[in-house]
Parts: structure tokens; C-alpha cells; sequence
């Protein structure tokens, strides 16, 4: 992009967060599994939505307009040759690894095409042209002789930069980058094409998977079994595919990773047949994939069968509460009812019989009209705080309460209260026999204030 924009470089992500966007939206529908005969044919990219910008660079980073090729991808491609056998250790994702296959998916934004257009040197040594530097070999002889010779194919490191061509250079500083001119000159070169696929079943057999289809599926080739062995041993081999994977991408063939990386993340997690390899297939093959539904398909499967799951770290980033956002759990208020209704629920302080206080209570409800108080009386009956609600103008519950009754004052009804306190054994014995007519049990209280109410 530094030559679209006019030599103004985009700056680049400074973490691993702002090089993924895998898990940046999660509507996005999922998709189906490839069926037969739905592979994308020569020099065409598969149909899907371009993956968005992701997050710039963050202050302090330094923003460069043409930035040396490969240098992310040589730190990135020495901590995936290292030696993973490390399985009881908790692994960390590599930022030099997510810068590199974050330029690779967003077409090297600060990159420019340095190159003539002229140059070609990839497409004429897949025409058989030209051989490639500095063994001298041409395609023909590759594709030919080089099959199956696994010795020569394991120990040269020269070939795999002229077979597998990027944007970026590799460690052969013979071989040439691709330019955006030349790829699209590659795919419209049939013989460099039907090369191309040569390469890529030679590649397959070697690492002991064989290509079964036009669609870009793969199985184990029947030589497996060595292979696969070689393959969890041999970890420089990480890079290959890597190469390998980022060359299709490039060269029109998208829709052939994503069968390729799910066989290796199935032979490496539910096999176990290169459980090595797990580590570099996460942090490197998945994220060449430009299609960020299928990166998270893809990263679903893998977090289903890998062991131990709490040290699966591709997944989903977990969305962690900041401290004081929990709420406290207040109490209810208590509820507010009918003044008599929560007087009942109150001992008095001097009765040492608790019927006497619900009698007294339920009469009180009934006989509104009642002389007033003689004046010296005292009471501790605690009436006068519901009372004090219940006398103010308006109130629901108050109105509720006095239907067809004319309204008294709070020491009248006090008054009417304490006057019962006082009354003969004979009227509180005839006052019980009423209220246990009316509620023969006190778990009923609640509905027969109820039925007062309304």
C-alpha cells in the first residue's frame, strides 16, 4: 500500500491482539464443509468477504514505508524450528509470528514491488526457462528425478524458495520475490500452473500425505506411517509448510489450505501421530488462512480435542469483569402492607400472652368507633408508627382500609386499642371465639387481611 498511498506507510500492529482479528466478530455464519467438486479452479480465489483492517499500530510505534523483506518472518521462522517436544509447557503465542502472517493476510501493506515487471524469474523457471540459483537445476528435473528421493529433498535448502515463491525473501537470496504482476501472469500460464501442482503432490509425498482430489482434499499417502515419523522429528519441515501453504494462497490456490491444515491438526491432536507439529500448525498454518470464519473453524476443532485444554490459548479471548462491576446484592425493602396487617407480625413489650396481641389486633380491625382516650393513659403498643402512615391524606392503603367507615384520628384508634387491653375476660373470651371464626389457623392471617383490603 506504501506505493498507493504516496510513500505514506500504514503502520503496523505492535501485539498479538492487533494482529488477529480471528475472534474480532463472531456473526459471521460458518462454513459448510468442501464437498466434491467444489474447489476453486486455476488462478481463481475463492469467493469470501476480505478480512478488515485490523488495529493500527499504537502510540510509539514507528511506521516503515518500505520495510526490509523477511526479517519478521526469519525471527518467526526460528522459534517455529525450534524444538517443541516441550508438550508439558504452557505455550505462548509469537508475536513475530502473528506480524508475519498478519502482512501476509492484509497483502504486505508497507511492501512495495521493487522489481521490474519484466523480471519474471519465477514464471520463466516454472516454463523451464531458466534453472533455478544456484544448483542449476531446471523444474522438469525437479519434478522428475527429485521424486522420491527423500534424502535429497530433506537436506537441499535450495529448492523450496523456486518452488513455493513469495512476496517476501526467504534464506536463497538467488531465488526472487513474487510481484503482484507476476502473479497474475503466473496464473494465467497453464504449463506453469500444471507445474505447480506437480510440485505440491511431490511436497505432499514427501511429508507422506497424498492430494485425492481437485478440490484440494488430502489423505494419508501409503508411505504415512515413515513418514509422519520423519515429519515429527524433522522440525525444519515446519517451515516448508508454511512456505507451502502461503505459495497456494498467492499463487490462486486459497481454498487448498484449509483441508491440508485441518488433516495435520487432526493426525497431531486426535492421532497422535505428529504431536509435534501441533504447536507450529496453531500458531503458523491456521493463520494463513485469510478467511477468518475458517480460521475459527478451524481453531473449534483443534480446541476440541487438544490436551490440556486449559492451555489451549488460540481460542476466543476471555472477557474478564472489571473489579466494582458486580453490583452488590442489596436486600429487598420490607413490604409495606396494611397498617394492622404489620402490627400483628410486632410482640407489645408487656404481654406475656401472644394470643391476647392477635384478638386485640383483629377486634381493632373491626371496631373503628370507640370513645376516646381518658387523658394519663400510656401505652408501648407500637401502633403509632403505622399509624402515622396511615393517617395521611390520600394514601391507598389508608382508603383501602376505611371503605364506608368515617376517618379517626391516630390517638383515637391508640386509644381504641388500649381501651380493649382493658376489657373484661368475658368480652376478650367472646372476642377470641370471632376471630377464630374468621381464621382458624394464624398461618392464615395473611389472606384474611387480604380480603379486608379489597
Amino acid at each position: 500500500m506504501g506505493n498507493l498511498l504516496g510513500g505514506v506507510g500504514v503502520r503496523e500492529p505492535t501485539t498479538v491482539e492487533d494482529c488477529d482479528s480471528t475472534w474480532q466478530t463472531d456473526s459471521e455464519p460458518e462454513p459448510e464443509e468442501p464437498g466434491p467438486g467444489g474447489g476453486e479452479g486455476p488462478g481463481r480465489e475463492p469467493a469470501q468477504p476480505p478480512e478488515p483492517p485490523e488495529p493500527p499500530e499504537r502510540a510509539g510505534g514507528r511506521p516503515r514505508a518500505s520495510p526490509a523483506p523477511d526479517r519478521d518472518a526469519e525471527a518467526a521462522g526460528a522459534e517455529q524450528g525450534a524444538d517443541s517436544t516441550e508438550v508439558s509447557a504452557k505455550p505462548k503465542r509469537s508475536f513475530y509470528a502473528a506480524r508475519d502472517l498478519y502482512k501476509y493476510r492484509h497483502q504486505y501493506p508497507n511492501f512495495k514491488d521493487i522489481r521490474y515487471q519484466n523480471d519474471l524469474s519465477n514464471l520463466r523457471f516454472y516454463k523451464n526457462k531458466i534453472p533455478f540459483k544456484p544448483d542449476g537445476v531446471y523444474i522438469e528435473e525437479v519434478l522428475s528425478k527429485w521424486k522420491g528421493d527423500y534424502e535429497k529433498l530433506e537436506y537441499s535448502h535450495t529448492y523450496i524458495q523456486w518452488l513455493f515463491p513469495l512476496r517476501e525473501q526467504g534464506l536463497n537470496f538467488y531465488a526472487k520475490e513474487l510481484t503482484t504482476y507476476e502473479i497474475e501472469e503466473f496464473k494465467k500460464t497453464k504449463e506453469a500452473i500444471r507445474r505447480f501442482l506437480l510440485a505440491y503432490k511431490m511436497m505432499l509425498e514427501f511429508f507422506g500425505i497424498k492430494l485425492i482430489d481437485k478440490t484440494g482434499n488430502v489423505a494419508r499417502a501409503v508411505n504415512w506411517q515413515e513418514r509422519f515419523q520423519h515429519l515429527n522429528e524433522s522440525q525444519h519441515n515446519y517451515l516448508r509448510i508454511t512456505r507451502i501453504l502461503k505459495s497456494l494462497g498467492e499463487l490462486g490456490y486459497e481454498s487448498f489450505k484449509s483441508p491440508l491444515v485441518k488433516f495435520i491438526l487432526h493426525e497431531a491432536l486426535v492421532e497422535n501421530t505428529i504431536p509435534n507439529i501441533k504447536q507450529s500448525a496453531l500458531e503458523y498454518f491456521v493463520y494463513t488462512i485469510r478467511d477468518r470464519r475458517e480460521r475459527r473453524r478451524l481453531l473449534r476443532f483443534a480446541q476440541k480435542h487438544y490436551t490440556p485444554s486449559e492451555n489451549f490459548i488460540w481460542g476466543p479471548p476471555r472477557r474478564e469483569e472489571p473489579e466494582g462491576s458486580k453490583a452488590p446484592k442489596t436486600p429487598a425493602p420490607p413490604t409495606l402492607g396494611h397498617p394492622s396487617q404489620r402490627s400483628m407480625h410486632k410482640k407489645p413489650k408487656d404481654s406475656k400472652n401472644p394470643s391476647a396481641a392477635v384478638r386485640v389486633n383483629s377486634k381493632a380491625a373491626e371496631d373503628k368507633k370507640v370513645a376516646p382516650r381518658e387523658p394519663g393513659e400510656e401505652t408501648d403498643w407500637p401502633i403509632s408508627e403505622a399509624g402515622s402512615e396511615a393517617a395521611r391524606p390520600g394514601d391507598p392503603e389508608r382508603e383501602g382500609d376505611a371503605e364506608n367507615s368515617s376517618p379517626q384520628p391516630e390517638e383515637t384508634i391508640a386509644h381504641a386499642l388500649e381501651k380493649k387491653e382493658g376489657a373484661s375476660p368475658s368480652e376478650k373470651d367472646e372476642e377470641g371465639e370471632n376471630h377464630n371464626r374468621d381464621c382458624e389457623s394464624p398461618g392464615e392471617t395473611g389472606s384474611h387481611d387480604d380480603a379486608l383490603l379489597q
